[in-house]
């Protein structure tokens, strides 16, 4: 790869807004949604925007690259406003939470999508690994928020 891809683990409630951030703006198709029941583990194929690169090219479209990310000691997965059985449709992920078990260390990591999808884990631990998988492309576009929705502009 041209520059180094980006790999990065959470293991504490601290690391999840490192991933977040990193994962902000990503696209990806629900097909490539995967949860492992029995291995309890949920992996995320998405086309992630490269935010590390954009900071210097600021003018420009920027990068897309593959990434995966893959959740551990999953207990339950929830969705809402996420079309099951249509594994074409494309969601655009905003966020990366979690939200702490009155009991630590468990929890729910709560993925934020565009036009108010919601896909909540139950997990044992806060356990998330992200990894490129390809070389980087140039972006169609810089993505682009409506500050009157609160959101902010990046």
């Amino acid at each position: 790869m041209t520059n180094p891809p980006l790999k990065l683990v959470a293991l504490t409630a601290a690391d999840v807004p490192v991933i977040s951030a990193a994962l902000q703006d990503a696209v990806g198709k629900l097909g490539d949604f995967l949860f492992e029941r029995r291995a309890r583990r949920f992996t995320i194929a998405l086309n992630r925007y490269r935010w590390e690169q954009a900071a210097d090219k600021r003018r420009g479209r920027g990068e897309r690259v593959r990434a995966a990310l893959q959740i551990g000691s999953v207990l339950a997965a929830q969705s809402n406003r996420l079309k099951q059985g249509a594994p074409e449709a494309v969601v655009s992920l905003l966020t990366v939470q979690f939200q702490p078990d009155p009991d630590p260390p468990g929890g729910w990591i709560v993925l934020m999508f565009a036009g108010g999808g919601e896909l909540r884990l139950q997990v044992e631990c806060v356990d998330l690994a992200l990894a490129d998988l390809s070389e980087p492309w140039r972006a169609a576009a810089r993505p682009e928020h409506d500050l009157e929705d609160g959101e902010g502009a990046l």
